[in-house]
């Protein structure tokens, strides 16, 4: 080890190494890859500070700051500035230049920061890769680097960022990887990039959180936050987390243990890099003992005198488990790990304790006669009782036994003991089972001024009912919210008291009036009171009596349609299904009634066609009597013969010749051009589209003139 390490371990009182930091200092390993795997808590920090020193770190004292000897790279913002402090003080005598780049901070801070040279830098994959892709960082002269918590950057999707970062560092380089589990991924990614990488389990990795208590504690629903509150009033740790999964549980929890007394920060990542750090700061100076986090906080983060963890909610899964657990238990002290468990996630929460291999302490979370009792151990166990009275104290306290009695004094004292701390919670059986609500009983309904118009609501009708009339909310049943009023049932035995309680006045404040109604309400069709419902009418007995014997389908049909006829085709009726077959009996035959007959061609025609005229054809003559078509090229070709040997004639165009009084005519110059194309056999037959090929037709127009086809026409109008 080098001496300027050394005396660093030395100045902190490091006696001796934890076994994963002995195990990376074997001579054999200096300069190799290393994939290691420790429990949370076990000092890796500090074990690849030691690891990589003999690769950066040629004397005793680091050049001038450049390009950067090491990476280290981390998956959260926190961890990374952690990673920071301690590396800062490892290597302070050997004259190291750190940098860091994470997200949430100044970027062009880092940026002149990595310009000005730096030995060691920690940063975290997203900022790193962003530094690396804009070419402010140079990792050329990079001899080592460190993937701390490497599983936990998979999960949170920072593979390619790390590809990228370790494609882009040069190839003969240092690579060592700090895991608490190594699971396929990450041997996967150590094949990928690391060169003969040796394989490093710590033995402690057996024994998981020995000096962690588990213990699981059965609550209500209703009961989560009270147990919380219990759970930090009975172990009064200097320091302590409360777990939640979800930012507006971190939320919730933060405001509503404030609101006790406690003194709690929170920490989730919708917080900035500024607040998230002066969180962890206030946990590290005393000024806060409870830090509400989500798992951002689960990782890698070492608070001091950090003795008790709670788990509000249960983690998704037992890594997660173990990551939360380990923040207690550190470096050899004692820790507690509570899970608030309901009845819905008992299974859950021991299959999560299963495959973590751990062993917990079921029960129920401390009831407030238990925090009480624990209050009064160490108020007796205060060493202030054996302290001797000091002589600026001496007046006072003959003065305090003159003229008070032990009892008083010891009842003042008292007090004010218990003004320094919160009350406990009262926590209901979480094995009780609710007893089914009694029946509200006779009642009398009134009438309050206000419905949904003036936007009344049962949770602002309640406590005015109760507070003005001297009531209880059991003495209150159903409170229905009309359009102009709200109508409110109280049991007839309070009446009395609730209408001395209001006066004639009959005013519950000022602007809201109350009337006693004669009898109940009648309510709209679908809605029902809020109140207790009643008992549930009885069903009708079902009537076995059978049924009625069903037609057949096709007698059914007839008789659906009234006095229809029978049809003219119909056949005899068909035999049962469940009469046997006669395959020896003749089929009736179908008996067609004859169609009426045509009174000129004397056949017989359909129903439809009865007035109509027969159809006549263009020609009478046999098909083979009839002129073959002729041929319209019109060339000197032998005309085409029929079968029986007729000569076809030539083809002659239709209709008549154009006049001889206009020959200039557009429609007399169209059928000459008929007419001339017509012994043209590449010429089609039909008639040409109307202003193809002509200055004013369909694709243009005279010039000088206005347009006349699509798309030059007159404005509207359709070809």
């Amino acid at each position: 080890m080098k001496k300027a390490l050394q005396d660093a371990l030395d100045a902190r009182g490091y006696d001796t190494l934890t076994p994963v930091q002995e195990a990376v200092l074997n001579p054999g390993y200096v300069g190799a890859d290393l994939l290691v795997s420790a429990q949370t808590g076990s000092g890796k920090t500090l074990g690849f500070g030691l690891a990589i020193a003999p690769t950066i770190l040629d004397d005793e004292v680091f050049d001038a700051a450049g390009a950067p000897l090491a990476l280290v790279i981390a998956p959260t913002r926190e961890l990374a500035m952690q990673v920071k402090r301690e590396l800062a003080w490892l290597y302070a005598q050997a004259g190291v230049v750190m940098a860091s780049t994470v997200g949430g901070m100044d970027m062009r801070d880092e940026r002149r920061a990595l310009e000005r040279g730096a030995h060691i830098v920690v940063a975290t994959p997203g900022r790193l890769r962003d530094h690396i892709m804009r070419g402010s960082i140079d990792l050329s002269q990079c001899r080592a680097v460190v993937l701390d918590e490497a599983d936990e950057m998979l999960d949170l999707g920072f593979r390619e960022d790390l590809e990228f970062i370790l494609g882009e560092s040069p190839e003969d380089r240092q690579t060592l990887m700090f895991s608490a589990t190594v699971p396929p991924q990450i041997a996967k990614l150590a094949q990928s990039y690391q060169r003969d990488a040796i394989r490093v389990v710590t033995k402690s990795e057996t024994s998981q959180h020995a000096d962690i208590a588990y213990r699981a504690m059965m609550v209500n629903e209703r009961d989560t936050d009270n147990a919380v509150i219990n759970t930090l009033r009975y172990y009064e740790a200097p320091n302590a987390i409360v777990f939640a999964n979800t930012r507006a549980m971190v939320n919730r929890l933060t405001t509503r243990l404030s609101n006790r007394g406690f003194q709690v920060v929170a920490l989730s990542g919708e917080l900035t890099q500024t607040e998230r750090t002066h969180a962890l700061q206030a946990m590290r100076d005393g000024r806060a003992q409870v830090c509400v986090a989500t798992d951002v906080a689960a990782r890698g983060i070492d608070l001091p005198n950090l003795d008790l963890v709670v788990h509000a909610e249960l983690p998704s899964n037992h890594e997660t488990l173990l990551h939360r657990s380990g923040r207690t238990g550190r470096a050899g002290r004692k820790g507690v790990s509570a899970l608030i468990v309901t009845p819905k996630v008992r299974k859950k929460a021991e299959r999560i304790l299963g495959m973590a291999k751990l062993k917990s302490e079921w029960g129920s979370a401390p009831s407030a006669d238990e925090v009480l009792a624990r209050d009064e151990d160490r108020m007796f166990a205060d060493p202030a009782w054996d302290t001797p009275v000091a002589e600026s104290e001496e007046a006072v306290v003959s003065r305090l036994v003159a003229e008070k009695t032990p009892e008083q004094i010891a009842a003042a004292y008292l007090r004010m003991f218990r003004e320094q701390h919160t009350a406990p919670e009262d926590l209901s059986d979480p094995n009780e089972k609710r007893a089914p609500r009694e029946e509200f009983g006779p009642s009398v309904w009134f009438s309050v001024s206000g419905g949904r118009a003036a936007e009344a609501e049962p949770r602002r009708i309640l406590p005015m009912i109760c507070g003005a009339g001297d009531l209880s909310k059991d003495d209150v049943g159903a409170i229905r919210i009309q359009q102009d009023h709200s109508l409110v049932q109280i049991k007839e035995a309070s009446v009395a008291r609730f209408l001395n309680a209001i006066g004639p006045s009959m005013e519950l404040e000022k602007g809201v009036t109350l009337t006693r109604l004669d009898h109940a309400p009648s309510f709209e069709r679908g809605a029902r009171p809020t109140g207790p419902r009643g008992p549930k009418p009885e069903r009708k007995p079902r009537d076995d009596a059978p049924r009625p014997e069903r037609k057949p389908y096709r007698e059914a049909k007839q008789h659906d349609a009234g006095t229809a006829e029978p049809k003219a085709e119909a056949v005899a009726p068909a035999k049962p299904s469940s009469a046997p077959i006669d395959w020896n009996d003749e089929p009736t035959p179908r008996v067609r009634k004859p169609k009426p007959a045509d009174r000129k061609g004397g056949k017989s025609v359909g129903k439809a066609s009865q007035d109509r005229k027969p159809y006549k054809g263009k020609s009478d003559k046999p098909s083979k009597d009839r002129k073959p078509y002729g041929d319209k090229s019109g060339g000197d070709r032998p005309p085409r013969r029929s079968e029986s040997g007729f000569e076809a004639k030539p083809y002659k165009p239709k209709g008549p010749p154009p006049p001889e009084g206009k020959p200039n005519s557009k429609k007399n110059k169209a059928r000459a051009a008929a007419r001339a194309g017509a012994s043209d056999p590449s010429h089609s037959m039909r008639k040409p589209r109307s202003g193809a090929g002509k200055p004013g037709g369909k694709f243009g127009g005279k010039p000088g003139g206005k347009p006349t086809g699509k798309n030059g026409g007159k404005p509207g109008r359709k070809k």
